[in-house]
């Protein structure tokens, strides 16, 4: 019983704050998919080795080429993985 309360009471403090903002939630719903390309792009370039020089010569041009959409936090976490400038 005490932890019904506990939980009814958690609800009620929750619906007190206000709404996530706009990009938090965004974020949030992207995340898991940017996740998910990052590691298949990493798989690629490991399995790969003429893919991954591609990355390492021009990023941003490999990725398009390959049909990868891309944002700017996603390449520069790519350059940290792959060790490119």
């Amino acid at each position: 019983m005490e932890r019904t309360r506990d939980v009814e009471r958690l609800g009620e403090l929750l619906r007190l704050l206000p709404p996530a903002p706009e990009g938090w939630v965004r974020a949030a719903q992207e995340l898991p998919f940017a996740r998910r390309t990052l590691a298949e792009i990493i798989e690629r370039a490991e399995a790969d080795i003429a893919f991954r020089e591609e990355l390492l010569a021009d990023l941003e041009d490999a990725l398009a080429q390959a049909g990868y959409e891309t944002d700017e936090r996603t390449l520069a976490e790519l350059r940290a993985r792959l060790g490119a400038g």
